[in-house]
């Protein structure tokens, strides 16, 4: 090999670890849009109306940011924060907070997550999930039981489902 040659070896060896480099540097992510969280944020709440639930309900961002809340007139006062506690727990663990609380119980492995900030592990907060990715989470808080706030928040995820599979 030429000394003219190995140069020109090293020199593409460096402009290809740049260019992966540059590639790490840069992400790209999908994220729920506005109208899609109200989509179902709207939806989850007529599913518990329909059952008799007076509910809040909170939908996050993939990075448990806050999008949405509604609140049912004669809801909590404690269903605004749990609700949003719950799509947080839910975005940020990326599981449902069921899954958590199952596998969190005194005594497990998991047991410390109950002791983290801001974590609320009640049924009710359940991933929004679409072509591949996690887009957001949504949380619900006040009908009688988290198995119950959980199928309404399956419900607000189902009325926009068609819109995820992309």
């Amino acid at each position: 090999m030429t000394m003219k040659t190995l140069w020109a070896a090293i020199a593409l060896s460096v402009a290809l670890s740049s260019t992966a480099r540059a590639e790490e540097t840069v992400v790209t992510y999908k994220s729920l849009g506005l109208e899609l969280a109200l989509d179902a944020a709207r939806a989850a709440l007529k599913d518990c109306q329909k059952r008799g639930y007076q509910v809040a309900v909170a939908v996050v961002d993939r990075f448990g940011t806050p999008q949405v809340l509604l609140r049912d007139r004669f809801a909590g006062p404690h269903t605004p924060p749990t609700a949003t506690g719950k799509a947080w727990t839910s975005a940020t663990f990326r599981n449902s907070t069921t899954e958590l609380n199952a596998i969190s119980q005194p005594g497990m492995m998991q047991a410390g997550l109950r002791d983290l900030p801001n974590v609320v592990i009640i049924g009710g907060g359940v991933m929004i999930e679409g072509g591949g990715a996690t887009l957001g989470a949504i949380g619900v808080s006040g009908a009688p039981g988290g198995d119950a706030d959980e199928a309404c928040a399956k419900a607000g995820i189902a009325a926009i489902q068609d819109k995820l599979d992309f």
